[in-house]
C-alpha cells in the first residue's frame, strides 16, 4: 500500500494495477483513486469498465491497442473478471506489450498466486494487497474521519463502535455517516449515540449470544434469538451462524492452548486480528468436551427439523435454553 500511495503522491504509475483482498472499501478508494489520476473526470472516450466473468479477451485487447482520443492515456478497468483464478495466456502473453498509452486496473476477490496473469502482472505493474485492517489502523482511520466532520470521540468510544458494528471499513463508513447526521448539532459522538443509531453486524449479534449463553444469562441469550427473528432472520441461519461461533471458540481455544500467538490463530481460524482477543476470552468458558457436545446437538437438532421432526424457530429455542441453563 505505501506503494501504491507513492505512485499517486509523484505521479509515476505503472502500466498495469492489481488491487487484491478482503477490505473492499480500500479497493474501491484506491481503484477510485488511481481512474481519477490516470484520467480526466468524464473522458468516456478513453475510459471502459467491465465487470464479471466472461468478459472477451479480444475485445479488451483491440480495445487496448486503439489510441486514446485527445488524451495521452487510455484506462481500462476489469473487475472480478476471474483472469487471475483461471488460465487466461492470451492476456497474460499481452500484458508483456501493452502499448504505452494504455493502463490497466484489475480490481479481484479471487486469484492464483501462481497462475499466469498474477506473474505478468507482477513482471510489468504493481499487485496490492488491501488486507482487513488490524485495530490500531482502523482507530486512527475512525478518528481521522471525525476529526474531519469538527467532531471528537473518545478513544473507548471508538472501541464501542468496533464492538458493535465490527471491523469491516465499508460497514463502518456507513454507520460512521449515520452518526455524523444524528449528532449534527453535537460536537462529541458518545456510546449512547452509537446505541441510538447504529446497527449490530448479525456476528456480534451472535457473539453477544454465545457470551449471554456461556454465563448462564438466559433471558438476554433468549432476546437476542427473538431480535435476529424480528429482523426476519430464518432460525436455521441462527443454528448455522451459533454453530460456527462455537466451532471457532473450539479451534481457538485448541490453538492458544497449544501456545500459538494471536496473529497466527486469526490466520488459521480465520479471523480478523482484532477478534482474536475477544475469542480466546470468551473460549474460556467453555471446555473442549463443552464445545464438542455443543456442536454435535447442532448437528442433530439440523438433521431433526429436516426430517419434520421438530420445528426450526422452537427447535433454536430449545437449544438456546439448554446450554444458557443453569443446570446444564
Amino acid at each position: 500500500m505505501k506503494s501504491l500511495n507513492e505512485d499517486l503522491k509523484t505521479g509515476n504509475f505503472k502500466r498495469v494495477y492489481l488491487l487484491f483482498g478482503e477490505e473492499n472499501y480500500l479497493k474501491k478508494q484506491y481503484k477510485d483513486r488511481l481512474t481519477k489520476a490516470l484520467i480526466s473526470e468524464g473522458d468516456t472516450m478513453n475510459y471502459a469498465y467491465y465487470e464479471g466473468k466472461g468478459i472477451d479477451v479480444k475485445e479488451i485487447i483491440d480495445l487496448s491497442e486503439t489510441m486514446p482520443f485527445f488524451s495521452e492515456r487510455r484506462l481500462i478497468v476489469i473487475e472480478n473478471s476471474g483472469f487471475f483464478k483461471n488460465a487466461t495466456a492470451e492476456l497474460a502473453e499481452y500484458m508483456k506489450e501493452i502499448p504505452e498509452t494504455t493502463y490497466f486496473i484489475f480490481v479481484e476477490t479471487e486469484l492464483d498466486k501462481r497462475g499466469k496473469m498474477f506473474k505478468a502482472v507482477k513482471d510489468k505493474g504493481r499487485i496490492v494487497e488491501l488486507a482487513r485492517q488490524d485495530e490500531k489502523t482502523l482507530v486512527r482511520w475512525i478518528y481521522g474521519n471525525v476529526k474531519k466532520e469538527g467532531k471528537q470521540i473518545a478513544e473507548s468510544t471508538i472501541y464501542y463502535l468496533l464492538s458493535k458494528c465490527g471491523t469491516d471499513m465499508e460497514n463502518l463508513q456507513k454507520e460512521m455517516e449515520k452518526l455524523f447526521c444524528y449528532t449534527l448539532n453535537n460536537d462529541v459522538i458518545n456510546m449512547e449515540d452509537i446505541d441510538a443509531i447504529c446497527t449490530m453486524q448479525i456476528t456480534n449479534e451472535i457473539f453477544d449470544m454465545v457470551n449471554a449463553v456461556a454465563e448462564k444469562k438466559q433471558k438476554r441469550a433468549l432476546d437476542r434469538y427473538y431480535d435476529l427473528l424480528a429482523l426476519k432472520e430464518p432460525a436455521m441461519r441462527i443454528l448455522y451462524l451459533l454453530s460456527r461461533q462455537f466451532r471457532l471458540l473450539m479451534e481457538v481455544k485448541e490453538m492458544a492452548g497449544e501456545g500459538y500467538d494471536k496473529k497466527t490463530i486469526a490466520s488459521k481460524a480465520g479471523l480478523h486480528p482484532y477478534a482474536v482477543g475477544k475469542y480466546i476470552e470468551q473460549s474460556r468458558s467453555f471446555s473442549q468436551e463443552e464445545l464438542r457436545k455443543i456442536l454435535e446437538e447442532s448437528v442433530d437438532i439440523e438433521e431433526r427439523v429436516k426430517t419434520g421432526r421438530l420445528g426450526d424457530v422452537l427447535a433454536v429455542e430449545l437449544f438456546i435454553v439448554k446450554y444458557s441453563s443453569n443446570s446444564v
